[in-house]
């Protein structure tokens, strides 16, 4: 795909992005959508151009780290129930509670009955999520062997990628077949009526993108809510105020 026709077509869903926030907005929608999926297979990316153009107070992302004692010490959802949106809010979990199903399970970081466990709490807790009135979607983003090698030999040679490439990273490439049972198993038990894993084929980066703003897009029926154009205002007249000189403020270095 050109560069120049992706850019063009993601500039027209981006439009779209921002009148689906408002209705959002506006009819106090809430909205979750997952991203999953193997490393490198462009979940972030994704992630980035749909937030891009939106309001970080409507639409948020929620990245979380290894949790913390106590927090391995509470019930397994109980972390990520206090990042569920309120009316008005859409939440994109960058990876989410399926980390059970996937890296916690193959690196050993929880035994087979929390598993099984997971298993049997996950759709009833994603049932519940729906019936609440909370819209679910659930992304897992597809890569070959091939392209996920060679995405990562790139975050080695680029001084600026090369964060993020964890040592996870390295064993996930490993552990490639372990994960694909894993991933199999996990839609096996959650792949739900209520709410569907929806696969996106992240070997092409910007086709990827695309795919899938514009798949979410469908799946949520919106207005255009866009207010008219407005017309400036006249400025404040100066009654005779002095401002203090600007050499008394500490300024930014004019490098460039």
């Amino acid at each position: 795909m050109k560069k120049k026709y992706y850019e063009q077509e993601l500039k027209k869903l981006q439009i779209e992005l921002a009148k689906l926030q408002r209705w959002v907005k506006e009819k106090g929608l809430k909205v979750v959508v997952l991203f999953e999926g193997r490393d490198a297979a462009g979940k972030g990316g994704t992630i980035t151009r749909i937030t891009h153009r939106t309001n970080p107070r409507i639409c948020r992302v929620v990245a979380l780290d290894k949790p913390t004692e106590r927090e391995q010490s509470q019930w397994y959802f109980q972390r990520y129930v206090k990042h569920l949106p309120a009316a008005g809010e859409i939440v994109l979990f960058d990876r989410s509670w399926y980390n059970r199903a996937g890296v916690e399970r193959v690196m050993g970081y929880c035994t087979e009955e929390q598993v099984e466990e997971f298993f049997r709490s996950a759709p009833e807790f994603e049932r519940m999520l729906v019936r609440s009135g909370i819209i679910l979607i659930k992304y897992w983003f597809s890569v070959s062997e091939e392209i996920q090698e060679e995405r990562f030999r790139s975050r080695i040679e680029d001084r600026t990628k090369r964060w993020k490439l964890s040592p996870m990273d390295l064993e996930s490439r490993k552990r490639w077949v372990e994960y694909s049972k894993a991933k199999d198993d996990m839609f096996r038990y959650t792949d739900i009526k209520q709410a569907p894993w929806y696969v996106v084929n992240g070997d092409n980066k910007r086709k990827a993108r695309l795919n899938c703003i514009s798949h979410l897009l469908s799946l949520i029926e919106y207005e255009d809510l866009t207010p008219p154009p407005v017309e400036l205002p006249h400025k404040q007249e100066n009654n005779h105020y002095v401002r203090p000189p600007k050499d008394e403020q500490t300024h930014v270095p004019e490098i460039y």
